[in-house]
């Protein structure tokens, strides 16, 4: 394998357009090719990228050669490239979540194993300074044992945002609503920083103020942990008009941190929005209670000299590179990703048969 690996991308639509964008700001590779279900945009987002368009992952990884793709299609749709992309021998990295199901992750997991090639999740929001800054402190057992974990998230999604892509708000299209669109990244962070695996859930989804959506725009969870840790999951896309979520983890010992991953203004599908930097927005670890005003003006000045959307998934996309070109462990891997699908899917169980879900799923 050479030093520049050749990439390809499936699925055209807007986040397919971010990972072409950072992928050519990344030394390590090239983007070669394109693929979708309909040739006219792939051959249009082909020639903005000065790749080549095709119509099959097969036919495009055998005949270009390619070393890794980024998968980019609707969440229900990831295990075929997946594992069309596997079997032809390319490693793959996939957009959160992994799959709607736990059989189409164990599917892509056997076929990423089998062929000897790795297979990533996105979940950039890891990359974060202050995600990371958590994760380390929570790591040097700053906190004791991480005992009680919440994940909030409030936010708004309009009838115009659902209306924005034809697959977007359906059970058959999207596979689910906020907890498989806009919560994996948190339910990913909490699973993370507990360091721990889940040993039972209980969970309701409900459809508050969507009608014209078939899916659930709000969830609530209480999770333990084998270890004795507890989490409480609340997330919405039903409260408006701003948008902000929140990791917190509170330790044995009794101090605690947190991460607001994500704020800003009302969020709408394909418009630039103000969004405010990531923060660690409560920190209590004895002698470094007054660091944050610290951390907050390093994390701000960095995020106004950055793209930040872009940034991020470019440091996760380079990270995935890396692990080829280097054979180590990409940070998020497809049994990691698998994780964040197991919390989601325990979560509609739950909520269907108003029962305590438990592991193994």
């Amino acid at each position: 394998m050479s030093s520049k690996l050749r990439m390809a991308i499936s699925g055209c639509g807007k986040v397919g357009h971010v990972h072409a964008k950072a992928l050519q700001q990344i030394d390590e590779c090239t983007l070669v090719a394109v693929q979708s279900r309909n040739p006219g945009r792939a051959k249009d987002f082909a020639a903005q990228y000065g790749a080549k368009a095709y119509d099959t992952v097969e036919e495009m990884i055998v005949k270009e050669k390619i070393d890794a793709l980024v998968i980019c299609t609707p969440h229900p749709e990831h295990k075929g490239p997946a594992i069309a992309a596997l079997n032809a021998g390319a490693h793959v990295l996939v957009e959160k979540p992994l799959a709607i199901t736990l059989a189409d992750c164990d599917a892509m997991i056997d076929a990423a194993a089998k062929n000897n090639k790795k297979l990533a999740v996105v979940s950039q929001r890891r990359f974060f300074p202050s995600s990371l800054r958590m994760k380390q402190a929570i790591m040097d057992e700053k906190i004791g044992r991480p005992s009680l974990a919440t994940v909030l998230m409030l936010g708004w999604r309009s009838e115009e945002y659902y209306k924005s892509d034809p697959w977007r708000g359906s059970w058959e299209k999207e596979g689910g609503g906020i907890l498989v669109n806009q919560a994996p990244h948190q339910l990913d962070l909490v699973q993370w920083f507990m360091n721990d695996e889940l040993e039972e859930l209980y969970g309701v989804c409900k459809n508050i103020n969507h009608p014209y959506i078939e899916v659930e725009d709000t969830a609530v969870a209480i999770v333990k942990f084998k270890k004795g840790g507890l989490a409480n999951i609340v997330v919405s896309n039903s409260q408006k008009p701003g948008i902000y979520a929140k990791v917190h983890v509170h330790g044995s010992n009794g101090a605690s941190v947190g991460v607001q991953t994500d704020g800003g203004s009302m969020f709408i599908a394909g418009v630039p929005s103000a969004v405010e930097p990531a923060k660690n927005d409560i920190w209590t670890i004895p002698g470094e209670e007054n660091l944050l005003g610290q951390w907050e003006k390093e994390d701000n000045d960095f995020f106004n000299s950055i793209d930040p959307i872009g940034y991020y998934l470019r440091l996760q996309d380079r990270d995935f590179i890396l692990s080829i070109l280097k054979d180590r462990e990409p940070m998020i891997t497809g049994r990691e990703g698998r994780k964040t699908v197991e919390i989601f899917n325990a979560i509609y169980t739950s909520t269907k048969e108003n029962k305590p879900v438990r592991w193994p799923l």
